[in-house]
C-alpha cells in the first residue's frame, strides 16, 4: 500500500496524503487531481478502489419526505416504472423524523455508486435547510434532478408544477363562485413551492392577515385553518391535499358545513381524493409526465449528454368536486 501511494504520488506529482484522499473518497481535492490519480492508478498497473471503479452500479437513488401523503408512493411508483424500462433499478429512501436524514442518504447511496439520483419533496425546496449534501452530489458529478421548485443557489436540473399558475387556479375559481373572503394554508415560510404560490395570492390582492404557515400535514391543516375559520373566511387554498383535509376537519369541528360554510381548495389530486367526504375540488399535479421527464433528464445525465440546469415547468389541472360551492347568502 505504502509503495503504490509513493509510486503515483511520483506519477502524478502530489503529495501521497492526496493519493490516500483520493483513494479513500474523501473530500479537499480537486476534480483534476482526483482524475489524474485514478489515471496513474490504471497506468501503473493497480486495480482501482471498489468505490472507485469506473462503472457505477445500475441503481438509482429515490429520495422522498415521507409516504404518508399519497402523492408520494404514486410518484415513487411512476419513476420506478420509467426507471425499470431504462434498464435501472430505483432505491427508495425516506426520511423520517428521528430517522435517516437526507445528507446521510446521500452518504449511502454515494457509498453504493448510484447513477444517479432523483429528489422529490427534499430539503432544496426550504431556503433555511442545510444543502452542504447537495454541493457533495455537484463536487462528486453524481447526476441529479429535483421535482419542484428549489432555492436559486443549487445547480441541478428541475421539473416542477407550475406554483404560480396552481394557485391562479384555485384562487380564480374561488372568486368565480362569488368569495371574497379567502384564506391561504401553506407549508412552511422557507418552503419555496409554498412561497411562489403565496406571492400569486399576494399579487392578485390576497389579504395577507389572511395566510397561514404549517407543517405539512393533516394535523397542521387543521390547526392553521381553525385560526383562519375564526377570521371569518369563506373560501380556502390549499398547499396539499392532507392540509385540506385538516381545515375540512377543522371547519367541521368548528360547527362549520363544507362547502355550504366554507369551500375548500386542495393542491396534488393524490389518490383518493374523489372518495372524500365531500369530495375533494383540488389542483392535479401531472405527476405522470413530470416522473417521466425527471427520468428522461436524469437518464440523459447518466449518458454524459449536456443537459442544462433550467427548470421545466408543468401545468396543473383544476379538479372541481364537491368541497366548493357558493358562499352562503347574508
Amino acid at each position: 500500500m505504502t509503495r503504490r501511494l509513493a509510486e503515483v504520488a511520483r506519477k502524478v506529482g502530489v503529495s501521497e496524503a492526496t493519493v490516500s484522499r483520493v483513494l479513500n473518497g474523501k473530500p479537499g481535492v480537486s476534480e483534476t487531481t482526483r482524475e489524474a490519480v485514478l489515471t496513474a492508478l490504471d497506468v501503473l498497473g493497480y486495480e482501482r478502489p471498489t468505490q472507485l471503479r469506473g462503472d457505477r452500479a445500475r441503481l438509482v437513488g429515490l429520495v422522498l419526505p415521507e409516504l404518508q401523503n399519497p402523492i408520494f408512493p404514486a410518484f415513487a411508483e411512476v419513476v420506478g416504472g420509467a426507471l425499470a424500462q431504462q434498464g435501472f433499478t430505483p432505491v427508495l429512501c425516506t426520511r423520517t423524523v428521528g430517522g435517516v436524514s437526507e445528507a446521510e442518504y446521500v452518504d449511502l447511496l454515494l457509498q453504493q455508486q448510484v447513477s444517479g439520483v432523483v429528489f422529490a419533496g427534499g430539503l432544496y425546496a426550504q431556503a433555511d435547510a442545510s444543502h452542504a449534501h447537495y454541493e457533495l452530489i455537484l463536487e462528486r458529478r453524481l447526476p441529479a434532478v429535483l421535482v419542484n421548485a428549489s432555492v436559486d443557489h443549487l445547480g441541478f436540473p428541475q421539473v416542477s408544477c407550475d406554483d404560480k399558475v396552481a394557485a391562479e387556479m384555485a384562487l380564480g375559481h374561488l372568486r368565480s363562485l362569488g368569495h371574497e373572503r379567502v384564506g391561504m394554508v401553506l407549508g412552511p415560510k422557507d418552503h419555496m413551492p409554498s412561497r411562489r404560490k403565496l406571492e400569486t395570492f399576494l399579487a392578485a390582492g390576497g389579504d395577507p392577515a389572511l395566510v397561514e404557515h404549517t407543517m405539512f400535514s393533516l394535523e397542521g391543516g387543521h390547526a392553521a385553518a381553525a385560526r383562519l375559520l375564526r377570521s371569518g373566511v369563506t373560501g380556502v387554498v390549499c398547499a396539499s391535499d392532507p392540509l385540506a383535509l385538516g381545515t375540512i376537519r377543522a371547519a367541521r369541528r368548528s360547527g362549520l358545513s363544507v362547502p355550504a360554510d366554507v369551500s375548500v381548495v386542495g393542491y396534488d389530486d393524490s389518490a383518493l381524493m374523489n372518495c372524500t367526504e365531500p369530495p375533494l375540488t383540488t389542483v392535479r399535479q401531472p405527476i405522470d409526465a413530470m416522473g417521466r421527464a425527471a427520468v428522461d433528464l436524469l437518464v440523459a445525465l447518466i449518458g454524459r449528454a449536456a443537459v442544462p440546469a433550467d427548470e421545466l415547468l408543468f401545468e396543473p389541472e383544476l379538479v372541481v368536486r364537491a368541497s366548493t360551492a357558493r358562499p352562503a347568502a347574508g
